[in-house]
């Protein structure tokens, strides 16, 4: 996997880079503010002013010029000015030498700001001589600080953040990376302690990266798991209920054959077992083509069909047991093809079953009608037959596996038949419906969707 394609790099570089933007901004706004207010004692401006008079009188121009070195290595820019000349060098803006002349003759103290973060100190002095003289001093803050403490403090305060935000945001981003993976493994734990039901969820952090992506996997594997072991489970069970009364017979069967004198009461006796053990034996298939619908029919191939050529090829396939109870088969259908896409075993099977279902249930000299037709982008297939029909109250059980009605009796059957037909129409992505008819019977409609039409222009190529 690229790394750069993962949304969980992206957020941990986004991340990071932020908390160093804020590291560097913040940083240096509180290190100002807090050399401005906090770190040191302010400038004592008069007591400054003294002290560079006494070394101008006691050593004259160079021990001024050496002075004022030694303050501006403490951050303030210094001199002494008399006659309105400066006694040693100093650095001034072109704006304030316009206006310096107006404050040296103003005759007080004066203190201002001229720009932000720079101050400017004018304190009138007389010397032990009687000379009166000015001090002018520029310095970036009100304190008294060494360009090394200021550069100290600085990089203390971008180390101490740095480490405050780098923590927070580490902690932050493990945090959202532990949650969902912790998550995903209690429930891992729990699916091997058998709690197939374990779900992990959204959990936070999870919005749209990798392990959100993990988590919807294992829900959907988890749910997949429970669903097959729930079925399984059920199939087993039905399978042994419906399996015990077969079996029982048969056991009778074979022990009243076994028990008896007369040969021919034997042959009876066996070939109505032989008749059992078939029974046995559809029903069995039948139950496992209903498990592999339910899990899911791996490999299962599919191809463009034509609804209508499945219909009549099924309802010619049963003729000859309609004929045996004098029922007639009717098709109605368009006379272009109506295509689906889906398995012809499957959908054959499907067939089939509906038309067998309204066969048996249909009185002798009845007839069955199917009829294919198409409308708004679905295929649909109608059985109809002129049975008893079903109780309203017994519909919504019609497909449920191993359901036998009230009228069950007027018909051999396992009640598998339509609950084969019902998971087949929904592999396809369709659904069955039953319903029953003015003037007695039943209508099954099988509605199933038409094949995309990309698909048929490619078949008919």
């Amino acid at each position: 996997m690229n790394a750069f394609k993962s949304s969980i790099y992206w957020r941990l570089l986004v991340w990071f880079c932020v908390a160093n933007l804020l590291v560097l901004f913040l940083g240096s706004f509180l290190t100002q503010r807090f050399i401005e207010y906090t770190t040191a004692v302010e400038i004592n401006w008069t007591s400054l002013a003294q002290d560079a008079d006494q070394v101008y009188e006691s050593g004259g121009t160079p021990a001024l010029a050496t002075w004022a070195a030694q303050q501006r290595h403490e951050g303030i820019d210094v001199t002494l000015y008399e006659n309105g000349r400066p006694l040693s060098p100093i650095r001034l803006s072109s704006s304030i030498q316009a206006s310096l002349p107006a404050w040296l003759d103003a005759g007080h103290d004066i203190l201002l700001q001229p720009r932000a973060g720079l101050y400017l100190s004018v304190q009138q002095i007389t010397g032990s001589d009687g000379q009166a003289r000015q001090l002018v001093a520029l310095s970036r803050t009100h304190t008294r600080l060494r360009p090394q403490t200021r550069a100290k403090i600085l990089l203390v305060v971008q180390l101490t953040l740095s480490l405050l935000f780098i923590g927070l945001v580490g902690w932050w981003v493990a945090r959202s990376v532990a949650r969902p993976v912790e998550a995903l493994r209690h429930a891992t734990r729990r699916m091997a302690a058998g709690e197939l039901s374990t779900r992990v969820g959204r959990q936070g952090g999870m919005a749209h990266d990798e392990l959100a992506q993990l988590a919807h996997d294992f829900d959907a594997m988890a749910e997949r798991i429970e669903a097959l072991v729930a079925h399984d489970r059920r199939v087993l069970q039905d399978l042994s209920h419906e399996l015990r009364s077969p079996l029982a017979r048969l056991h009778l069967i074979l022990d009243l054959a076994q028990n008896s004198i007369d040969p021919a009461q034997a042959a009876a006796y066996f070939r109505q077992a032989e008749s059992e053990i078939a029974r046995l034996d559809r029903m069995t298939g039948e139950m496992l083509a209903l498990s592999r619908l339910e899990g899911g029919i791996p490999g299962m191939s599919c191809e463009n069909l034509d609804l209508v050529e499945l219909a009549r090829e099924c309802l010619e396939q049963a003729e000859l047991e309609a004929q045996a109870r004098r029922i007639e088969l009717r098709l109605s259908a368009p006379a272009a093809p109506v295509i689906v896409f889906g398995s012809a075993q499957l959908l054959e099977r499907a067939l089939d079953n509906l038309i067998a279902n309204a066969i048996k249930f249909s009185v002798e000299g009845g007839q069955v009608e199917l009829q294919v037709h198409e409308a708004d982008g679905m295929a649909g297939l109608s059985v109809r037959d002129r049975g008893p029909g079903v109780p309203e109250a017994e519909l919504e059980s019609l497909f449920r596996p191993f359901f036998r009605g009230s009228n069950a009796a007027r018909a051999d059957g396992h009640g598998l038949g339509l609950a084969i037909v019902q998971r087949v129409a929904k592999i396809h992505g369709g659904e069955l419906r039953a319903a029953n008819r003015d003037g007695g019977g039943l209508d099954v409609h099988l509605s199933l969707p038409l094949a995309p039409a990309d698909a048929m222009d490619a078949s008919s190529d």
